[in-house]
Parts: C-alpha cells; sequence; structure tokens
C-alpha cells in the first residue's frame, strides 16, 4: 500500500527527486512550503513527509531545524543525500544576454552565487518558493531566468542555457523523512538530538566527553537559537549508533543528566549511496 509523502512541491524541486528515491512506493503530496509540507505529517494528512535539512556548500536549512526544534513532534525515520545540479533555464528564445533577473528558491540563489555574480552581473536574484515555481514564473517574463534541476525546466516548457551552475561541483543535500516513529536498527544507524544546557562553564565539554569516553562517533553539531532570549542557544547533534544500542543507550542517560532537556530527534539507518 502506498504511503502518502508530502513534500515541497510543485512537481520538479528537488524535494520530488528526492521523494521517488524513496523505497516507500509513495503517493506524493506536494506542499507550498517545507513547513507546510511538515504540518501535513503532524495534522494526519500525510504519513511522512520528507524535507531538506542540510546542504554542503550551505549548510542547514534554518526551516527545518527550527521545526523539529520547536514546533513539531515528529521523528526522523531516514535520510537521503541527493546530488544537486542546478540549471540555468529561460524561455524559449531568451538568451543569457537578456536576462535582468534570476529566480529561484533562497538555497538554490545561495549555492550558484558566484556563477551569477561572475556570468550574470547585470541581473538581480529574485527569492521564489521553490526552484519549480521559479520556472513557471520566468514564463510568463521576457527578461528573466531561472535556476532549477532540468525536470522543471522539461514540465514547463523552457529552455536550459547552461548546466551545472552551481559553485562546487560536489554539492550535495541531505533530505530526512519525518512521521510519527523512526527506524528499528540495522547496525549502521545514526541518532540525532537536541540538547539545552545550563549557561555555566563546561556545560558542552561535559555533555560532548560523554560521547568521547564511550568512544561513539559525533558527526555534526550546531547550535541555533533557543527562541528564548538574545544569546540562549541550544544544540543539534547527530553521531553514529541506534538509540537502543545498549552503548549509545547508557551515552543519552548520561548526557540527560548534563542537560537542562534532551530531545531525541530519532535513529535511522545511515544513507548509503548506490551505483
Amino acid at each position: 500500500m502506498a504511503v502518502r509523502l508530502a513534500y515541497l512541491g510543485p512537481p520538479g524541486t528537488f524535494s520530488e527527486q528526492a521523494a521517488l528515491t524513496c523505497d516507500l512506493n509513495p503517493d506524493l503530496r506536494p506542499a507550498p512550503s517545507i513547513t507546510a509540507a511538515a504540518r501535513a505529517v503532524a495534522k494526519g494528512a500525510a504519513d511522512y513527509a520528507i524535507v531538506p535539512i542540510e546542504n554542503s556548500l550551505e549548510g542547514s536549512v534554518p526551516e527545518t531545524l527550527d521545526l523539529l526544534i520547536h514546533e513539531l513532534d515528529l521523528c526522523i525515520s531516514r535520510e537521503v543525500v541527493l546530488w544537486i545540479q542546478h540549471c540555468l533555464v529561460a524561455p524559449p528564445d531568451i538568451g543569457e544576454d537578456g536576462v535582468r533577473r534570476v529566480y529561484s528558491h533562497p538555497q538554490a540563489l545561495a549555492q550558484c552565487r558566484d556563477f551569477l555574480a561572475r556570468e550574470l552581473p547585470q541581473a538581480a536574484p529574485v527569492a521564489a518558493i521553490s526552484t519549480a515555481h521559479a520556472v513557471e514564473a520566468i514564463m510568463e517574463r521576457t527578461d528573466a531566468a531561472a535556476v532549477a534541476p532540468r525536470r522543471a525546466a522539461e514540465i514547463h516548457g523552457a529552455a536550459v542555457l547552461r548546466e551545472g551552475v552551481e559553485d562546487d561541483p560536489r554539492n550535495r543535500t541531505r533530505f530526512v523523512v519525518l512521521g510519527h516513529e523512526d527506524a528499528a536498527p540495522t547496525g549502521d544507524d545514526k541518532t540525532s538530538i537536541v540538547l539545552h544546557l545550563a549557561d555555566r562553564p563546561g556545560a558542552l565539554a561535559r555533555a560532548l566527553q560523554c560521547f568521547a569516553r564511550a568512544s561513539i562517533n559525533l558527526t555534526k553539531i550546531e547550535s541555533r537559537p533557543a527562541r528564548e532570549e538574545l544569546g540562549v542557544y541550544v544544540f543539534l547533534l547527530d553521531f553514529a549508533g541506534h538509540r537502543s544500542d545498549p552503548p549509545v543507550a547508557a551515552v543519552l542517560d548520561q548526557v540527560r543528566c548534563e542537560s537542562t532537556k534532551l530531545k531525541v530527534l530519532g535513529s535511522y539507518p545511515r544513507f548509503q549511496a548506490t551505483g
């Protein structure tokens, strides 16, 4: 039976491409924003949502992190890492010399910042809700191009002026699938947590030492505003292992004692590229 999988739409986005790589036999449900996709799960309108969480060039996606930290009680059940190749696309018969505006999602514009400044210095960047929306918007103009996937150009009948306009060909985006439960252990897993710490010297160091003493590899650590007052932060940690593994469970108990609050976002299989 197909599961209802919400994603940042419309069809043609990288989020749709990531959704299609999931082994979920998905019934795809496009949403107008990352927030709307995640909230669809919380409201029962979808079984899962797939959302971008970080990019190799631009770092984390704040909208996704803040949803997980502050708003939604959802779990990460899997991750997908997608190679991101951006194209410069435009309506037919419009060349680069005629481009005065470039539309795209802010993350996509940032991932192509150097290319746009170097090759299209006359064009102003314009933020769009998604890369697919950007292509839809430029088809009504005679002075605009978009940064978007090739599939979005094909859907809307746009011409591809250039391929591979991202600033680094190693450009990757990590997506996570959100649901009401995380995944069973597989033997090659990751766990994500949110850590609230007291404002005193050494608080973060003592929490991190718990992982070091247990030889558990931290793969990511990042701070985000706690939304309490200026200068107060929470910490997001990714590390190797499943929360049900005895060594990981023991460390989580230790870290809980060192923190004022600990939220487990989920344990899930580590992404394995194929092909």
